[in-house]
């Protein structure tokens, strides 16, 4: 049992299985350490039949990203919106249910211990801008789709460490609460076991589903959809048509609508890999430091994400913004010549600083005057395929604001939308034939203790009835060359390519 930071009295209680609940604090988990530290892809493929089943995995560590993974399934609540209607709170209902169950974090534990967990879409943002409708949305995924997990499997890839962290909720009254939290950690506990001791059984996920015809016959009747992408793919672009889409943005920015827009192209291809087969091969050929793998019903999202969104520790706001890609080259001398090439150019850090100001806007409503800093400026990262210009921007939290506060004012991130956000997004609609749906959302987290993670999902699959839809963009700006951006999309998806 997990006993640091707690009294000696404290401590007595939790080595007998029950945590001390006489203290006027909100009340803090069930921890259990696990002895032998558990492979991260069994323990999905363990609780895979389990009801929406949602892994957060940071594969490759980044200074101080990347350090945490947690494993959630079997929310005791689960809220679905299937469409955004702009003027409404889309987490009025979330948040007055997730104000019961307020909790203490453990101190020296991964900084997630439960809450609310799940998907945002990028059309969640309706909700809060008014915004055309693409004309295509043949995946129909919900706008937002949520669970309350009241345990979690946590892992620090630092320490080599794992645990079992359980509240016990929905349970009000202490004692039932307690006995709920130590029967779930037994039955979390017990599921890992089985999994070990099975390895070489079959897998418990469903098969592939065979593409479903009609949604490709639906598909052709639209205009400029399917058409020839790369290596045999289907896209909703062609590239004339890309190239012409880039050129319209080129024409709205020296017009003086915007100064930036994020253009993306959607490639289409047959699901023959079941998601957790997809996932498992992702994160070897794109590894990234903020991945995930959501399960849901006859649907699932993949991804390989290397961007965080926001991110919430004590008050403290973080973002960091990628703007800038460049393909990786063969041989190190190649590849640190195109390091020096992204870090040097002049369109790449113009438009990574047109988003950094965005975002320093965006946090502004929720954040305190003065507190806003931009601590990384156009840092190069190095990926499994490409490198990126990323930005870090912080603020302190005005202490009347939460985390739901803040996915307002800053949803959806400015790097996937372009500067001003609102009229990016209006080019974004008229110019994509299709929704994005997942691509350009959020996988995250909100700890009952008021922490929050999230990415931005680039680098990501959908599945459904037998199709897999994975979206590629970029910054369009004043500079953009149409034929460099196209190939630009092509070099983002380069990993994801590889895991089909």
């Amino acid at each position: 049992m997990e006993d640091r930071g707690r009294s000696m009295e404290d401590r007595d209680v939790l080595a007998a299985g029950v945590p001390s609940v006489s203290s006027t604090r909100a009340p803090s988990p069930l921890v259990q350490e696990l002895a032998a530290y558990p492979n991260v892809g069994e323990a999905l493929r363990a609780f895979s039949g389990q009801a929406n089943v949602l892994l957060l995995e940071s594969i490759l560590k980044r200074g101080h990203v990347g350090q945490y993974s947690f494993l959630v399934a079997d929310p005791f609540e689960f809220f679905e919106l299937q469409q955004a209607r702009h003027g409404s709170d889309p987490f009025a209902q979330i948040r007055q249910r997730f104000s019961r169950f307020a909790a203490a974090s453990v101190e020296g534990l991964p900084p997630f211990q439960g809450g609310v967990a799940g998907l945002l879409s990028y059309e969640l943002g309706h909700a809060w801008e008014q915004l055309p409708t693409p004309p295509f949305d043949e995946f129909r995924l919900p706008a937002m789709c949520v669970g309350l997990y009241d345990w979690v499997i946590g892992w620090d890839h630092t320490a080599d460490r794992s645990w079992i962290i359980s509240h016990g909720w929905p349970e009000i009254e202490a004692t039932r609460r307690v006995d709920r939290a130590a029967k779930r950690l037994q039955w979390v506990q017990e599921t890992l076991q089985k999994a070990s001791g099975s390895r070489n059984a079959e897998p418990r996920e469903k098969p592939c589903p065979v593409p479903n015809p009609e949604f490709r016959d639906a598909a052709a009747s639209a205009p400029r959809f399917p058409a020839p992408g790369p290596k045999g793919l289907l896209s909703d672009f062609s590239r004339d048509d890309y190239l012409r889409a880039v050129q319209r943005t080129i024409e709205y920015i020296d017009a003086g609508d915007i100064f930036q827009a994020n253009l993306s192209q959607r490639l289409l291809i047959p699901q023959h890999r079941t998601p957790i087969e997809l996932y498992e091969r992702l994160r070897c050929f794109n590894p990234a430091p903020f991945a995930g793998c959501f399960l849901h019903g006859d649907w699932a999202v993949v991804s390989a994400s290397p961007e965080r969104f926001v991110c919430v520790r004590d008050g403290e706001v973080e973002t960091r913004p990628i703007k800038g890609t460049r393909q990786r080259r063969m041989g190190p001398e190649a590849d640190l010549f195109t390091r020096d090439e992204l870090r040097e150019s002049g369109k790449d850090q113009a438009e990574n600083v047109m988003i950094v100001d965005l975002l320093r806007n965006d946090l502004s409503r929720v954040c305190r005057p003065g507190t806003i800093r931009v601590p990384q400026l156009c840092s190069v990262e190095t990926y499994e395929t490409v490198q990126h210009l990323v930005s870090e921007v912080r603020g302190q939290l005005v202490a009347d604001r939460d985390v739901w506060d803040l996915f307002a004012a800053v949803y959806p991130g400015g790097s996937v939308t372009g500067a001003p956000k609102v009229r990016a997004m209006q080019i974004i609609a008229e110019l994509e034939p299709t929704a994005r749906g997942p691509y350009c959302g959020s996988l995250f987290y909100a700890g009952f203790d008021g922490t929050l993670d999230s990415n931005i999902l680039i680098r990501t699959f959908v599945c459904r009835n037998g199709w897999i839809q994975c979206p590629v963009g970029g910054g369009i700006v004043a500079q953009s060359d149409p034929a460099a951006e196209y190939e630009e999309t092509l070099h983002k998806a380069e990993g994801m390519l590889r895991a089909l």
